[in-house]
């Protein structure tokens, strides 16, 4: 399976089937996405195909040949920027296992629509769980991310 990922060409020799979210972290070896549920419905694995974010868990590897794959350790550019500094200067993590996958939720909304309502940022954050309830934290974040962006 050849793709690229964070920007560099990928060759992988595994089952299609495999899910991204195993390839990712056992075959490449970047453990910045995270597995939560397996089922989609947490967020914790949360990349970008193409730049729509995508649950991972869910996501075989067939799925994103051709495409272009990242994942947390690869978020950069103005939209990445200013939501990873959105998230430091607010203390957005608690226990941080969630994080990964509502940056990359947060940056996917950002980069469609760069001033979003609270009610945008619910829609796009929605089946992002954090255990630790960081929701208005998180909220302010994207809000101070989109006002960096203007």
């Amino acid at each position: 399976m050849k793709f690229m990922l964070n920007g560099a060409e990928r060759t992988l020799d595994v089952d299609g089937q495999m899910p991204l979210l195993w390839a990712l972290r056992d075959v490449v070896g970047l453990t910045g996405t995270k597995f939560g549920c397996g089922a989609a419905l947490c967020g914790a694995c949360t990349v970008h195909v193409d730049g729509t974010p995508v649950r991972s868990c869910q996501t075989a590897v067939a799925d994103v040949e051709g495409k272009s794959v990242t994942t947390i350790e690869g978020v950069s550019g103005e939209v990445g920027n200013a939501v990873v500094a959105a998230w430091r200067k607010l203390d957005v993590v608690q226990c941080g296992y969630c994080q990964s996958g509502q940056i990359m939720s947060a940056v996917g909304l950002l980069s469609e629509n760069r001033k979003p309502t609270d009610a945008d940022i619910d829609a796009a954050m929605d089946g992002n769980v954090c255990r630790c309830a960081t929701y208005q934290r998180i909220r302010a974040a994207i809000h101070e991310a989109a006002s960096n962006l203007a």
